[in-house]
């Protein structure tokens, strides 16, 4: 007995593709709802976004050359700290090095964790959230790949 075919494709092919598709979209949406623990207390807090790179990814770069382009970072744990030290939340890059947390206004430093395989860790960035209104804090992390 064979599987029933659609459109030249076996249907038992098309269900696993399309439940894959799904979870992935599911994962995605969760992602973008989750929020750190003890960030946005009160469910009034800013969100804060950006992207964890790590560069160089060829010896030599010439500008434009997109095949040398920074690499998102994966599962990049940052923590946000308050400027005493302090930790509020901590949250971990996502496949496409995006992240994001929800935190009330205030002064912060983003600091980032070591990650294996890249040289060192990234500098801490201090920020500032705004009240409502003003813009959202985009953050930018750089990793160093050692490649020279």
């Amino acid at each position: 007995m064979t599987e029933p075919v659609v459109r030249g494709r076996r249907l038992g092919a098309t269900m696993r593709s399309f439940t894959l598709l799904s979870l992935a979209v599911a994962a995605l949406l969760l992602a973008g709802c989750t929020v750190a623990p003890g960030a946005g207390a009160g469910g009034g807090g800013i969100v804060v976004v950006g992207t964890v790179l790590a560069g160089p990814t060829c010896p030599v770069q010439r500008p434009g050359d997109s095949a040398c382009a920074d690499r998102p970072v994966a599962d990049a744990v940052l923590d946000v700290t308050t400027v005493g030290g302090a930790e509020v939340a901590r949250v971990t890059s996502d496949g496409a090095g995006g992240f994001q947390v929800t935190l009330p206004v205030g002064a912060y430093a983003l600091v980032p964790q070591p990650v294996p395989g890249l040289l060192g860790t990234a500098p801490s960035i201090a920020f500032t959230v705004a009240p409502s209104g003003a813009s959202a804090a985009v953050l930018d992390v750089r990793y160093d790949t050692g490649i020279r």
